[in-house]
Parts: C-alpha cells; structure tokens; sequence
C-alpha cells in the first residue's frame, strides 16, 4: 500500500527495516509517549524499532504503516482490527516525529488513510481514542471530521495517574 499526500511531499507506506533509525531518532520522545499506550516502549532503542517493523509487516490484527518524507519515516499510523459484534468497527492510531508538529501533516494523513480504508475494506466506523489533555490529537480528529462520541472517565492509567479517554468515531457516510 502507497498512499501520497499533501502534494506528494509525505507518503503513507509498509515499514522497511532500513526505517529502524529514524524510528528511534522519532520516537525516542516523551512527548509521544505520554500521549500513546504503555506497548509504545521508552525509551526507544533500535532493538524496539527493530521488533516493531518485524511485528507490523507480519501482524494479522491490524494494519500499521509508515508516515514518510521521500528520505526517512517521521512517523507512524495504523488500525487494530475488532472482533466478534465489534468486527466493522477499527480502531485507529497514530504518531507524529516532534519536528513535524503543528504543519498540518497527521490531519491530511488521518484523512487520507480513513479514506483508503473504507474505500477498500468493508468496515462501518473507526474509532479513535485519546487521553485526556491531548489537545494536538483531539484537533487533528476534529479537522479529519470525526465526532466526539463520548468521555470514559479515568479510564486510562498512565504514569501512576488516572485519566479521562476521550472516544472519537468517523463513520463511512461521513467521510468526504
């Protein structure tokens, strides 16, 4: 899968193991990871880069990609397939290397990708969740048009604190 965006400049592609530098020079940020779950290890060595392009070019629960410039991985989004009553509905995730913040980059990618997939998979809805305070993240749901479905609150333990999930959706009649 190759998906081009922002006037070609960015690219959505399968992870290469030659991406296990810049997946450490990124990711390797508490900034990041105060905002994803605890399985995003940190610090990021390249042993966990390593495992990690391993486990997203052979995963059968999801779909997990590249965000990239022509010349290096900046980041990363992907899907986890649900199952049983939940089987039309993913859940989306992302990150973005901190030099890429705020340029509009992860809205267009998000928009993009949720585009690809219904597009070309028979789901209903993705959703999305984020921690309380993660206000980037909220914004880039919102530009992306997803909808605010609800506050699950202190459902989410990160660093000995509890915090809030806020639960955002893109069904497939809503994506333009």
């Amino acid at each position: 899968m190759l998906i081009r965006f922002i006037n070609d400049k960015f690219l959505i592609r399968e992870f290469d193991f030659k991406d296990a530098d810049s997946l450490v020079k990124y990711a390797n940020n508490y900034k990041i990871f105060r905002w994803v779950k605890d399985n995003f290890p940190y610090p990021y060595s390249i042993k966990d880069a390593e495992n990690w392009i391993t486990v997203s070019r052979n995963t059968t629960e999801g779909f997990n990609y590249a965000i990239a410039t022509e010349t290096e991985l900046i980041g990363g989004i992907g899907v986890k397939f649900k199952e049983d009553v939940y089987r039309f509905s993913w859940e989306l995730g992302y990150w973005l290397g901190e030099p890429f913040w705020g340029k509009g980059i992860m809205t267009e990618a998000v928009k993009e990708f949720t585009r690809y997939l219904f597009k070309h998979y028979n789901i209903r809805s993705i959703t999305a969740n984020v921690f309380e305070g993660n206000k980037a993240s909220m914004k880039i749901l919102t530009k992306a048009g997803f909808k605010l479905d609800g506050v699950i609150r202190k459902a989410v333990f990160k660093e000995k604190l509890f915090w809030d999930l806020y639960v955002y959706s893109l069904l497939r009649e809503e994506v333009k």
